[in-house]
């Protein structure tokens, strides 16, 4: 047996976003619209290919795939726009009368939440032998929330 069959490995991929959210009901200045210069990094785990056949032998996962499936389902989405909750006094005013990007989510913006629906996006599109081993969303310099599987399984 090669060593990399016993080895389990973790990458990570960081990306950078601006996105702008308000906290509906929030006791501080967060009440109201402001941007942030989100940092994500993702985590995944698993052995390397051990298959000189395989174009990717020796990897986990090529860096490309996992970048793309950040960027699909969360950068292209998320990157310059606007999240406000349903159930916002803003909703009424600008579901009808605004035409940008703005995403309406069931829960408040925050950066747990937001988290939270970043992970569960990348870990149903992963390639089958690899795991989601953690997500950290940065929302600002010292301030971030982690997430990890064994905290949650």
């Amino acid at each position: 047996m090669s060593r990399q069959k016993t080895q389990v490995i973790r990458l990570t991929q960081e990306f950078t976003f601006e996105m702008a959210h308000a906290l509906d009901n929030y006791n501080g200045p967060c009440r109201n619209i402001h941007g942030h210069s989100y940092k994500l990094s993702v985590t995944v785990k698993g052995k390397p290919i051990d298959d000189a056949a395989d174009n990717n032998n020796g990897m986990v996962v090529d860096f490309g795939v996992l970048k793309k499936i950040v960027d699909e389902h969360i950068i292209s989405r998320y990157d310059h726009a606007l999240v406000l909750n349903n159930a916002s006094y803003l909703a009424g005013e600008l579901k009808n009368r605004v035409k940008e990007k703005i995403i309406w989510t069931d829960y408040q913006p925050t950066c747990e939440n937001m988290l939270l629906g970043f992970v569960e996006l990348v870990k149903k599109s992963l390639p089958v032998n690899i795991t989601l081993h953690s997500v950290r969303l940065k929302e600002a310099p010292g301030s971030f929330a982690d997430w990890y599987a064994e905290d949650n399984a």
